[in-house]
């Protein structure tokens, strides 16, 4: 028997829950896009995104998704037969360097597998090793929503400054802006990217690149940018139209004001230390039912998970299933297990990923855990005991 009928539940890592009044806010009539509300709007909203990224820098907006900014952020510091080094800590980051390779780049990835974070020691030797400063940019992944893995990008920066190389450390914070601490400026990033369907909590279609004076410099240099990508007409507009290269993704920016309000009211502490806890609650119900099963964390050592995602292992017979039980008897749809393929499970059957980003709370994710606690028993799968005692001690000692 089915027990789906009510308010059903998408714990996917992004698209995330979208609030209510994101919703209500898009649920209206098309504005003018010429003059009005609108362009006032727009414009309030670009120091607000800035105070997010942490940073008093530049921000182009574009519509698009993650993909879109990736290539957007590429086009306007590397060109043809330009090098880019990539610490890949999962597929996101082998992801990006597709798209660099298009583009015409030369790509070197450093490959750390999908359990652990990168070495900043062995992106400096890279840097190191490259006399003619011939890699201009490091491109790395701050979650990389696959693994769940989060990356130390103060210890890379650090590890970068320590060698005196010139390249500039671009981050791909699609999974964590707005969920994982993220301080562009004091990190020394120079390009930063995010899109708005995860902690920003508004429909994809809208994805955003930051950038510095040191990435400014660099797109200065280039011998040419295609129009649409070009950041500069979009970060420093003369109409309002070049803000998008065309029309205004109208909507969207009515949804993005409200959660950037939502985002501020709460303030940008307390949504970290929330999502900090709530992504501790289940940690805790995992480290419970690994005790006597097959489930496991993927990122061992809790300094390096993510507090947007948790990307979890539970044997290629069982992780499909317990997905499909979880959506089809009650309601939840959790995450698939994207890019862990392995020659033995070569549709990664064995992984699901919880998302727990952006408009959460502690109910939504005790009611998450005890559906796939109750899953697990449905599909007799192994598991210990007190996971849901140990996720509500997390929450109940705050």
């Amino acid at each position: 028997m089915k027990l789906t009928q009510g308010q059903t539940y998408l714990a996917i890592p992004g698209p995330s829950v979208m609030p209510e009044a994101v919703l209500r806010a898009m649920h209206r009539a098309a504005p003018n896009i010429y003059e009005g509300e609108l362009i006032e709007m727009t414009h309030g909203l670009l120091p607000d995104l800035k105070k997010i990224a942490g940073t008093q820098h530049e921000v182009a907006i574009y519509i698009g998704n993650g993909h879109a900014v990736w290539e957007a952020s590429l086009a306007n510091v590397i060109g043809e037969g330009d090098r880019v080094l990539v610490p890949a800590t999962g597929a996101f980051g082998h992801g990006w360097r597709e798209v660099a390779a298009g583009l015409g780049a030369e790509c070197e990835v450093l490959d750390f597998g999908r359990r652990a974070p990168l070495d900043s020691a062995k992106v400096a030797e890279a840097l190191t090793a490259d006399k003619t400063h011939s890699i201009k940019a490091v491109l790395a992944v701050h979650v990389d929503t696959s693994t769940s893995v989060r990356n130390d990008i103060a210890a890379l920066r650090a590890a970068m400054d320590a060698t005196g190389h010139p390249a500039l450390l671009m981050v791909d914070c699609i999974a964590s802006l707005g969920c994982d601490r993220f301080e562009m400026d004091a990190w020394g990033v120079d390009v930063m990217i995010a899109a708005s369907q995860k902690g920003l909590m508004v429909p994809p279609g809208v994805a955003f690149v930051f950038f510095n004076e040191k990435a400014a410099a660099r797109r200065a240099e280039m011998p040419r940018v295609s129009r649409y990508w070009d950041w500069v007409p979009r970060a420093n507009p003369e109409a309002y139209y070049q803000l998008f290269c065309g029309t205004a993704p109208t909507h969207h920016l009515y949804g993005l004001r409200v959660a950037l309000d939502m985002i501020l009211s709460e303030g940008l502490e307390q949504v970290w230390q929330r999502h900090d806890i709530l992504a501790k609650a289940i940690w805790a119900a995992c480290d419970a039912w690994s005790a006597k099963g097959p489930l496991e964390l993927n990122i061992a050592d809790e300094a390096h998970r993510s507090r947007a995602v948790t990307s979890l292992r539970i044997g290629k017979e069982h992780g499909t299933r317990l997905r499909r039980w979880c959506q089809d008897q009650a309601g939840i749809t959790l995450g698939i297990g994207l890019g862990m393929a392995t020659e033995d499970d070569p549709h990664s059957n064995g992984f699901f990923r919880f998302g727990h980003m952006g408009h959460v709370n502690a109910q939504m994710i005790m009611g998450l855990l005890a559906t796939v606690q109750t899953g697990l028993i449905a599909l007799d799968i192994p598991h210990g005991s007190g996971a849901i005692e140990a996720a509500a001690r997390v929450i109940a000692d705050v």
